[in-house]
């Protein structure tokens, strides 16, 4: 989730083995957008996994169409984290065979469109970020707007609707995480934190994580670095307070996921605290906290 910062871990390799990778179909009207041999807006990892957990990776991937020509911007600025979360798709596809649970995951640059953005929040399409100049978003018609939202964000969030509506139908209520990470400094500013719990009302999910986290030795923050309790973002608060889920988005600090070691050390270092999290039968129920 995190969108500035003054310095960048190295990035972890983007792409992952495509085992148990459904693709998504292609977006009607999507064709000006996405070339027919350019990946789709979402995938679905492990999607046979049993468990009755949701994983989803908003920031999952830093690949834009060759139509928007890397949106003006050189390639030392895309492998940074204001085009992407640094080194959490790996955890997540980590942490999706650990748990047996189906993970949905953008396959877009969260520079074309955010879609952990409400469509009416500013940072929706940056024009600026981290400092950066995105020139390829600047001054954008409303035509232009609704094809990247047509493309890319819509898509996404209507799969992951579909995905917890198949789940739901499968008998169980499923618990819904997200994915993220953020940048270990922030305005010269660094952040003590190895892991951060972002939750609103709702505590069945993000209270006992904390509490086990804690007890691990880590330095857990909770609604740091970032509140989930302002409805800021979209992905948590639309699939998961609304619909009453148990929910949380994990937050993991981006040093320590930015190779191959640490995603995979950080995946079972989160799986062994959630499998004993998810093992609470009040998790799987419907909630609405007011």
């Amino acid at each position: 989730m995190s969108m500035e910062s003054l310095e960048s871990p190295k990035p972890a390799p983007e792409t992952a083995p495509d085992a148990a990778v459904v693709p998504a179909a292609r977006p009607a009207g999507a064709g000006s957008l996405l070339a027919d041999d350019e990946p789709q807006p979402f995938e679905l990892f492990h999607g046979d996994g049993r468990a009755p957990v949701l994983l989803i990776c908003d920031h999952a991937t830093r690949f834009i169409p060759r139509a928007l020509a890397s949106l003006g911007l050189d390639e030392a600025c895309l492998t940074r984290h204001i085009a992407w979360d640094i080194g959490i798709a790996e955890v997540t596809r980590a942490l999706a065979e650990r748990l047996d649970a189906p993970a949905l995951m953008t396959h877009f640059s969260r520079l074309i469109v955010d879609p952990n953005r409400q469509p009416d929040n500013p940072t929706l399409i940056p024009e600026i970020s981290d400092g950066v100049i995105v020139p390829g978003n600047r001054n954008l018609s409303r035509p232009e707007i609704e094809a990247r939202l047509d493309t890319f964000f819509r898509p996404y969030h209507a799969a992951i609707d579909s995905q917890l509506d198949r789940m739901t139908a499968a008998g169980t209520t499923p618990v819904l995480i997200s994915m993220h990470s953020f940048t270990p400094v922030m305005k010269g500013v660094e952040r003590p934190w190895e892991i951060g719990i972002l939750w609103n009302r709702d505590p069945r999910l993000p209270q006992p994580l904390m509490a086990k986290l804690r007890a691990t030795g880590l330095t857990v923050g909770d609604n740091l670095p970032y509140s989930g309790a302002d409805e800021h973002g979209y992905t948590q608060h639309v699939h998961g307070d609304r619909r009453g889920l148990a929910n949380a988005l994990i937050e993991v600090r981006q040093d320590l996921i930015d190779t191959h070691h640490g995603a995979a050390e950080w995946a079972e270092r989160l799986g062994d605290v959630l499998e004993e999290v998810l093992r609470d039968p009040d998790l799987y129920k419907v909630e609405h906290y007011g």
